[in-house]
């Protein structure tokens, strides 16, 4: 049965569901579970596998798609006796780990030139989900993106307009000009669902003036100011491959909540009271 729920998660995953696995840790008394025990939860609510069944599992089920939907893993544990939570009568108690498998994070790199490439290099490194947008054979082919899950010929805009795109995507905008640029973040700030992170590459002057353009044109300033734009950290040269690390980092910050900071600055480490 294990072997069937792994197979079952590895395809969920693949296939773009996100699913929780219970594991029994620990039961001491009586339970309707056994240590070992495991459980599939699966976004779309199927289930395999169990782990004893009746009011545990239940509560398990319900445990697991909301920590599905928190994005969280997390242990938790029941006393299950009348004051419990469950309010059972075995008089045992269960000690359960909950393991959420979330889909890969999808890049989407809209232009595939010189600093599309960089970034398609170090989003692979990092195992994301690559698509690959251009209008040119020459910068969208498997030769020049062999690892890329998705490679798209064509008009970027019309191409990205019927493109799904969720919370696990993250757009970055580096065609080979201003006005593919601009159009590209159009069909972006058009979508229904806004992806976690859309970056535009531009100096300060090409992207103050596209704004203007796009506030002229009706588009909202609370909109504008979701865009990552001039793109990146500021923490490389002009070099393709350091732009497209200070990228990266940019959308790992994002990805992950965090502040940019030195790690020396978090940990605190003050020298002097060494």
């Amino acid at each position: 049965m294990e072997g069937k729920i792994l197979k079952a998660v590895c395809d969920a995953i693949d296939n773009g569901i996100e699913v929780a696995v219970v594991t029994v840790l620990e039961v001491k008394g009586s339970s309707p579970g056994k240590e070992g025990s495991m459980m599939a939860v699966f976004s779309d609510e199927k289930i395999i596998g169990t782990v004893g069944g009746g009011a545990l599992e239940y509560k398990l089920i319900e445990e697991s798609l909301k920590a599905i939907k928190e994005n969280k893993s997390y242990e938790t544990n029941f006393e299950l006796t009348e004051s419990g939570t469950l309010h059972m009568k075995c008089g045992g108690f269960v000690r359960a780990y909950i393991k959420v498998f979330s889909k890969r994070e999808k890049i989407l790199i809209m232009g595939g030139g010189h600093l599309g490439l960089e970034i398609y290099n170090l989003s692979k490194y990092l195992n994301k989900y690559v698509v690959i947008f251009d209008d040119r054979h020459e910068f969208a082919n498997k030769e020049r993106f062999p690892e890329a899950d998705e490679i798209i010929l064509g008009d970027m805009e019309n191409k990205v307009k019927d493109y799904e795109i969720d919370k696990n995507s993250y757009v970055v905008i580096v065609t080979r000009g201003h006005e593919n640029d601009k159009q590209c973040l159009k069909a972006i700030l058009n979508k229904t669902e806004f992806p976690k992170y859309v970056g535009m590459v531009g100096s300060k002057g090409k992207v103050t003036s596209t704004y203007k353009e796009l506030l002229n044109e009706g588009y909202s300033k609370e909109k504008l100011k979701k865009i990552y734009s001039p793109i990146g950290l500021d923490i490389s040269n002009p070099e393709p491959k350091e732009i497209a690390l200070g990228i990266m980092a940019e959308i790992l910050s994002v990805k992950n909540e965090k502040n940019p900071k030195h790690m020396r600055d978090v940990k605190n480490i003050d020298i002097e009271n060494i």
